[in-house]
């Protein structure tokens, strides 16, 4: 029972943090394409301000958020030019993978 409650924690927690971090390539894309010229020739750079950082994104991702960033991506069409981001993220999902594969072989023993 105990393995039970551990594991739906962590399921709750990957959940958690793939939204997060699915919203958060949103909010940093929508911020980005604020930042275009205005008709006077001037940059409009308040929102450009807020963006958030690429060690933030990239650090969720390795949180547990990769599939979230992946997704965010994809789907926002945000950073998908960036190596880091275009090699960086789906290397991050393999390992990730390669991890959980381990854990659950030697969890349940096999």
């Amino acid at each position: 029972m105990k393995e039970q409650s551990l594991l739906h924690i962590i399921l709750a927690y990957l959940a958690v943090i793939n939204v997060v971090t699915f919203f958060m390539y949103g909010i940093d894309k929508r911020r980005s394409t604020s930042g275009r010229l205005l008709p006077t020739g001037r940059k409009k750079t308040k929102m450009s301000k807020l963006r958030i950082r690429e060690t933030t994104l990239l650090g969720l991702a390795v949180l547990g958020g990769s599939i979230g960033a992946w997704s965010g991506m994809k789907i926002w069409h945000h950073k998908t030019l960036h190596k880091k981001f275009k090699y960086g993220v789906p290397a991050i999902i393999i390992v990730q993978l390669t991890l959980i594969g381990y854990l659950l072989k030697r969890w349940l023993g096999n």
